[in-house]
């Protein structure tokens, strides 16, 4: 089955002229970092012409900051511009929590004057760029023996815990974003329970964006470190200085360095799979679970191996629903503002 089947979207205005040969402005806002790219349409597709990377907290205004951006490499006739964003949008509204600024897409319009933009969710972005990708895009971590198209569900860990969906409704797939990462996680056995308690004491609630992210990872490690009394190497020490915590222990891990790294990042997988587990139940994802990400990228090796597997599929009844799940890796860091793009340059004439 190939990736343009596999994820077949509903874009009702694919086919429509006045969509293609158009400039196309797309943003991924992060906390440290927003990436902007130029794409044109070209035979129903996106194609990149060029990119830049600017600090975010740089500029009073995230409209000051697209104008330095088309400023800066001349840019004119832009048609359309999307901007994936790290929390819901409700209304063309936006106030991520991780941002200095609040986003309004009315004033955007105003301030950038460029006609149609768009705010949305950077999950539902990441959903939308699927219906860019080919074959070669994806790493097939199970597939199905037992197939049958339906909803899918797409989980990213990474600064925060991305989750979104995509209903399949009988012939296409229509993206659509949750914040499901914000729900309450919820122990199994008496060490995670232990561990509950220790996040309880530093943030009340605990999200599971607070075990399946990159301070999730560090999460995990304290709790080893100061709980349980795993010994810091010194070289971790170092590197958690330097700000390089979530490469290095993964890295450790990989390289079987020391017995902190390979708790740490079993211990999250387990918390992944179990996640992913859930997701997938809620949607009854049987057209497959797709994971994306900075996080899963480096943990390939991990995730490409039964154990990840074996513990996704376990369930009180659902297992025998659980095993036909096909499960999928994006290999592309860019989802977000490749699916931005898609929306804007597709969803409407």
């Amino acid at each position: 089955m190939n990736a343009e089947h596999k994820f077949k979207l509903y874009l009702p205005a694919l086919q429509a002229e006045s969509n293609n040969n158009i400039n196309i402005i797309s943003a991924d806002i992060r906390a440290e970092y927003t990436q902007f790219a130029l794409f044109v349409t070209s035979n129903k597709k996106i194609l990149p012409k060029l990119e830049s990377r600017y600090s975010t907290r740089d500029f009073p205004s995230f409209s000051e900051m697209t104008k330095q951006f088309i400023d800066d490499n001349s840019l004119s006739n832009i048609s359309k511009f999307a901007i994936g964003v790290p929390g819901p949008v409700i209304a063309g509204k936006s106030a991520p929590q991780r941002l200095p600024w609040k986003l309004d897409a009315e004033e955007i319009r105003k301030e950038t004057q460029i006609d149609k933009v768009y705010l949305i969710n950077d999950l539902e972005a990441t959903a939308y760029g699927l219906g860019n990708y080919d074959e070669n895009s994806f790493l097939t971590l199970h597939e199905s023996e037992n197939f049958t198209p339906g909803n899918v569900a797409v989980l990213a860990p990474g600064a925060g815990l991305g989750e979104a969906g995509l209903f399949w409704d009988g012939s296409c797939l229509r993206p659509f974003a949750t914040e499901g990462g914000h729900c309450e996680f919820s122990p199994r056995t008496n060490d995670e329970v232990e561990f509950y308690h220790f996040l309880q004491k530093i943030y009340g609630i605990v999200s599971w964006e607070s075990v399946l992210s990159t301070a999730g990872l560090f999460n995990i490690y304290r709790f080893l470190r100061d709980v349980k009394h795993q010994k810091q190497p010194e070289w971790l020490t170092k590197e958690i200085e330097a700000d390089n915590f979530t490469k290095a222990v993964i890295n450790g891990a990989l390289e079987n360095k020391d017995r902190i790294c390979t708790m740490v990042i079993d211990t999250f997988m387990i918390f992944l799979a179990r996640e992913a587990n859930s997701l997938v139940l809620k949607l009854k994802a049987t057209g497959g679970l797709v994971l994306s990400g900075e996080i899963p990228l480096m943990l390939q090796k991990f995730l490409n191996n039964d154990k990840f597997y074996k513990n996704f599929i376990i369930s009180d009844k659902m297992d025998a629903v659980l095993k036909d799940i096909p499960i999928y890796l994006i290999k592309d860091s860019n989802t977000i503002i490749k699916g931005a793009a898609v929306f804007a340059a597709f969803s409407e004439e």
